[in-house]
């Protein structure tokens, strides 16, 4: 199912929440609409944190069903629902805000090109996949420029055709060029999506929201 809304007040919900196959991660001042919308769009059970005092969680953190990169200014205890199934990294480096920075799906995961090499064999190893620095359509911030689910990667229209077929060899799902938020380049700062739904910001247009939920096969 495909739901707008806001969180924060905001639109851009990938900045404020993190999704997987079978979690949400939110803010915990979040309104009782908001998370009933995103538990209800994506299927998920709801946890509610900070990270560091952050409400910015999809920026600050990135999960798969593996593992989870988090921003090395939070702590254990602000995670403390994800230890006992997940690997944990917390990333020690100059580029910590990693859910904007890293785009990870099953397979493998592009990183901004600004991460130290190690920090990346570090992320490769916590999320169990290939671990590539690149940029997405000549955005270095690949967690916001896209959004992956075990069906499909959207990436925006500066996407060129070269760049699509290499996504498709790497990540090896179908790819599909869509906007956001009347317009956005930034499609992973503006959602939060798994194979079962997404929760989209509300500036989506209608032909938005149809592209969205074709390529998603929502």
């Amino acid at each position: 199912m495909l739901l707008k809304g806001k969180i924060h007040n905001s639109p851009y919900i990938g900045v404020f929440a993190a999704a997987n196959e079978e979690i949400a991660i939110v803010p915990d001042d979040i309104t009782k609409e908001e998370e009933a919308a995103i538990k209800r769009s994506l299927d998920v059970n709801i946890h509610k944190t900070k990270l560091g005092g952050s409400p910015l969680i999809g920026s600050l953190m990135v999960i798969n069903s593996h593992g989870a990169v988090i921003t090395d200014f939070a702590d254990i205890d602000d995670v403390k629902f994800l230890k006992n199934e997940y690997n944990i990294l917390f990333v020690n480096d100059k580029i910590n805000a990693v859910g904007n920075d890293i785009l990870a799906g099953e397979k493998a995961a592009f990183v901004h090109p600004g991460f130290d090499n190690e920090t990346v064999k570090l992320i490769g190893e916590v999320l169990d996949v290939e671990t590539i620095k690149s940029e997405i359509g000549g955005i270095s911030t690949v967690g916001s420029a896209a959004i992956i689910t075990k069906k499909a990667l959207l990436v925006n229209p500066q996407v060129s055709d070269d760049e699509i077929e290499n996504l498709k060899k790497i990540f090896k799902i179908p790819i599909y060029v869509v906007t956001a938020n009347f317009g956005s380049l930034y499609i992973g700062a503006s959602m939060i999506a798994n194979s079962k739904g997404a929760y989209i910001g509300d500036n989506s247009t209608a032909v938005e929201v149809l592209e969205i939920e074709e390529a998603l096969g929502i």
